[in-house]
């Protein structure tokens, strides 16, 4: 399966009506002024002058709440994406928009300009996490916007964003479970990262908000990325992309420039482990050779392999890791075994 691109066009903050606790877009987006119809055709005629293959890649806009900016607005920008959409161009349109900023009349129109998938934040499905977070919407109106975009013939992605004020991890569980009840098309996973000038980094300062601890949080949320995908749910992000600005305006959080690779090791640590632990139950003997796609060589071995560190470590032996084409994404099984988990 070829890999979906995004030809980002970044509106910084526009259109949103409430200021959420967590939010500095202009940290996030390293970007001050609004995009105008000339900039988009620069994007996008860069972009197709350098991409030879533009079957799998949308122009996305991304960063505000792109259904409640000026409508004046909202249609000069999908009227200067619609000459980049077509038979060897671009395959349609992204936008990123809020659960309470969607109704019939706004997905008629975004049909109309070619628009093919629509991310919501949803952030949690707690309404009293979103309410302590100012998010200015409910649960509910993420149910009934994504069912309605579903229903529309668009395809549907769920932005949720771990640990922010106030959640539980109940809270976190019961909102992994509702996003996929929800069965969207794609999730972003969104750790919180406390940005100075946010209520967040007020809250942080005065010692009400408290974080989970790191390591329980990349494993936590590895464990939510395996269920996503047992669901038939593509994780297009995890964390947020490494950034100077970010780094610089940081005052906390779950930041780090390979965070979803981290959340992948654990994935994997976890599937060794299994397998060691079963051989063990059954006195079998302890497998010490595992196969993994070729391409997930890395995230089995772990950063640095801290992996192999943490099991000879832990069962005192060394183990390897060796490729097998016909194995899937998080598949692993040890060597000279035909079934893998």
């Amino acid at each position: 399966m070829k890999k979906h691109k995004n030809i980002s066009v970044f509106i910084p903050h526009a259109g949103c009506p409430w200021q959420c606790s967590f939010c500095n877009q202009r940290t996030i987006t390293a970007q001050e002024k609004l995009p105008h119809a000339e900039d988009v055709r620069r994007i996008c005629s860069q972009a197709l002058a350098e991409m030879p293959d533009r079957s799998e890649t949308e122009i996305a806009f991304f960063g505000g709440s792109f259904t409640a900016i000026p409508r004046a607005y909202m249609l000069e920008l999908l009227e200067s994406a619609q000459e980049f959409i077509g038979e060897g161009k671009f395959a349609g349109i992204r936008i990123s928009t809020r659960p309470d900023c969607i109704s019939r009349e706004i997905l008629d129109i975004l049909k109309q300009y070619h628009v093919t998938a629509i991310e919501l934040g949803a952030q949690s499905m707690s309404n009293r996490v979103l309410q302590a977070n100012r998010r200015g919407h409910t649960a509910e109106q993420v149910v009934k916007s994504a069912k309605l975009i579903q229903k529309s013939g668009f395809s549907l992605g769920l932005q949720v964003m771990f640990g922010l004020y106030q959640s539980t991890w109940s809270d976190e569980l019961e909102t992994g479970w509702q996003i996929r009840e929800l069965h969207p098309d794609t999730v972003r996973i969104y750790p919180v990262v406390i940005l100075k000038h946010t209520r967040l980094a007020e809250y942080y300062q005065s010692g009400y908000y408290q974080l989970f601890p790191f390591q329980e949080a990349v494993a936590f949320i590895g464990q939510q990325m395996m269920q996503y995908h047992e669901a038939g749910i593509r994780v297009i992000k995890c964390g947020l992309h490494a950034s100077e600005f970010v780094e610089k305006d940081m005052l906390a959080g779950y930041y780090h420039p390979a965070f979803r690779e981290l959340c992948e090791n654990h994935i994997y640590l976890q599937k060794i482990n299994s397998l060691i632990a079963d051989a063990l139950n059954h006195k079998q003997t302890v497998p010490e050779v595992f196969a993994v796609r070729p391409d997930c060589i890395s995230k089995a071995t772990g950063q640095k392999k801290a992996n192999l560190s943490k099991i000879q470590e832990r069962y005192g032996i060394k183990i390897k890791i060796i490729s097998d084409d016909n194995l899937k994404l998080y598949e692993i099984k040890s060597a000279g075994e035909s079934a893998c988990i």
